[in-house]
């Protein structure tokens, strides 16, 4: 704390968010015996738990990528590296905290997760992802089996469910979103009842002001629709689908009026290190566009490390109530079948939470975490251990030492991978982004002059973060658009869409396309403008394949303006439906 700063205040109790069935939930009784087992020599005539002897595994083997494998932007890659890590069946460290090995990772264990993976997220958490988080103490951390995992637990925790045919329409829970919104989260929240708010967007994320920004959907709220929504769902960096990242400057203004509200933000941030400082540049080299450099945000504390000082930081930085709940995954960082995460909020929520756990999840799979705390971790410093274990019990929770270069030399390197990928596929779309018509003069006199006219087809902006380009389609200039139709009434937006997606599937283009229709946060939204967009990832292929990719999706795009015949649309249509 400066001398000149307030002091921190604790988190608001916000325990009034909290459903019926999360208020009556007590401690496991069983998980509290655990504390006990630490205990050296006891004879453990309590627990229900197998013999270390009779597991089937002895050690745990794997060649994992050295932090150093991927050249942080905007260097070239470099060539691949690797080391052999192994997880033993028993270690004879004593401290839980510290100790890696099949004999801990496989038992059954708390419900917070696998000790040493824990007490590394958290210190990796507050001290460097999240450095100043402004109220007393700081918030804490659970591992969670992955972001889905953890939404649906925070659900969980903070809705009642309604029934249409119980419950009166006032009381019906509502989540606020952005219009186009990855569909895991209201398919989680739908089952209990729950509304979707659709918050309208521009190319950085969730609007604050206008028709239809946040502010207008909570001030005008209609309570014959529904009781005013108290959560909101929102992936702030690199948005899925349409890959904006929200400013500091509009997160303050959206954070001011959740407090005004009193609206818990539930931020989802799968691709918080895929933020790209090229992007602004390179879009406006490839367009011919003027370009002026910005200032770059500097942290009120620094995390250490020159990376993580770069990226725009969460709602957490601004967080003096404690009414954020952040989601975080290694399905981006490490791969998505390790179902492995962490939620990090203020202490009362992760108590609820760890309540939860208990009697659904318990744990992560012992098999991941090991792995992964093993390969997250890495060597760590001789000097780093022996402080570790003077400590007493509390002492380490807190402990600041583990080293985490590896873990953050290893998150630039692949910052640098997606940003060239990402660079790649804009560019090449922007170079079929438009259809180039030569056609002749009609007077004699205008013979040897050529008329070229010029149709947009699509238009996107170059993502500031995340894996993904959302492209409008401009189906309007389409030759066919609205023309009559032979087996359809009329080829309209939604037809022509469907026949474009199905094409792009055909040699020899043969590239799929995500719709934006699967994107929309309600039908209404869908049936106005939903089948306008797609949503392309760079992520997926394999790094040469990105550009061939996209250079035929453009291809494919250009043929599909120039299709003439009605029966051809719906011939495509025919084969979707």
């Amino acid at each position: 704390m400066t001398p000149h700063s307030e002091p921190l205040a604790p988190p608001r109790d916000l325990s009034h968010h909290f459903t019926r069935a999360t208020k009556n939930r007590q401690a496991s009784a069983i998980k509290m015996f655990y504390k006990f087992f630490q205990i050296p020599g006891i004879g453990n005539l309590a627990g229900g738990l197998p013999n270390v002897s009779l597991f089937p595994f002895d050690t745990l083997e794997a060649q994992i990528a050295k932090p150093e494998r991927w050249d942080p932007t905007p260097n070239e890659p470099g060539p691949p590296s690797a080391s052999h890590i192994t997880v033993p069946k028993t270690n004879s460290e004593a401290d839980p905290l510290k100790k890696i090995d099949l004999s801990t990772g496989l038992q059954y264990g708390t419900a917070e997760g696998y000790p040493p993976l824990r007490s590394f997220i958290r210190q990796f958490t507050r001290n460097h992802l999240h450095p100043h988080v402004p109220y007393l103490n700081g918030p804490e951390v659970i591992l969670t089996c992955g972001s889905t995992d953890g939404f649906h637990k925070t659900i969980e925790m903070l809705m009642e469910p309604w029934l249409p045919d119980r419950d009166p329409v006032e009381a019906r829970p509502g989540m606020l979103c952005e219009v186009f919104v990855y569909m895991n989260a209201p398919d989680t929240a739908r089952p209990k009842g729950a509304q979707m708010v659709p918050v309208e967007v521009d190319a950085e994320g969730m609007l604050v002001h206008g028709k239809g920004g946040l502010q207008d959907v909570l001030e005008n709220w209609d309570p014959r629709n529904g009781a005013r929504p108290r959560l909101m769902y929102s992936v702030t960096m690199g948005h899925n689908p349409t890959g904006g990242v929200l400013s500091v400057k509009r997160r303050k203004d959206i954070y001011k009026l959740c407090c005004e509200y009193d609206v818990i933000i539930v931020e989802d941030d799968p691709y918080w290190y895929l933020q790209y400082p090229s992007a602004a540049e390179e879009e406006a080299k490839s367009r011919e566009l003027p370009f002026s450099i910005r200032e770059h945000y500097k942290p009120t504390k620094s995390s250490g490390y020159e990376f993580l000082d770069s990226l725009v930081p969460s709602f957490l930085s601004m967080d003096v109530q404690g009414r954020v709940i952040r989601l975080d995954t290694f399905s981006k960082t490490i791969a998505p079948g390790c179902r492995l995460g962490w939620i990090t909020a203020q202490p009362a929520f992760i108590e609820r939470l760890l309540r939860i756990t208990e009697t659904t999840t318990q744990q992560p799979s012992g098999f991941v975490q090991t792995m992964v705390a093993e390969a997250i971790m890495g060597p760590q410093p001789p000097a780093a251990t022996r402080s570790f274990l003077s400590l007493s019990r509390s002492e380490q929770q807190s402990f600041e030492g583990w080293q985490t270069d590896g873990w953050v030399r290893w998150l630039s390197g692949l910052r640098g991978v997606y940003e060239r990928r990402m660079n790649t596929m804009a560019s090449l779309l922007d170079e079929h982004a438009y259809q180039l018509k030569q056609s002749t003069p009609v007077a004699d006199q205008d013979a040897e002059w050529g008329v070229i006219s010029k149709t947009k087809l699509m238009s996107f902006d170059w993502p500031r973060g995340g894996m993904f380009i959302w492209l409008q389609m401009h189906f309007e200039s389409h030759p066919l658009f609205n023309a009559r139709g032979t087996t359809y009434p009329v080829l309209d937006g939604p037809l022509m869409s469907k026949a474009l997606m199905v094409h792009l599937t055909k040699a020899p283009y043969k590239v799929l396309a995500a719709p934006g229709t699967i994107f929309c946060a309600n039908e209404s939204i869908l049936a106005e403008r939903g089948w306008r967009f797609f949503r392309l990832c760079f992520a997926a292929e394999e790094d040469e394949a990105v550009g061939p990719s996209a250079r035929r999706f453009g291809e494919g795009v250009q043929r599909f303006w120039r299709i003439k015949k009605v029966e051809t649309i719906e011939k495509l249509v025919d084969e979707l439906d």
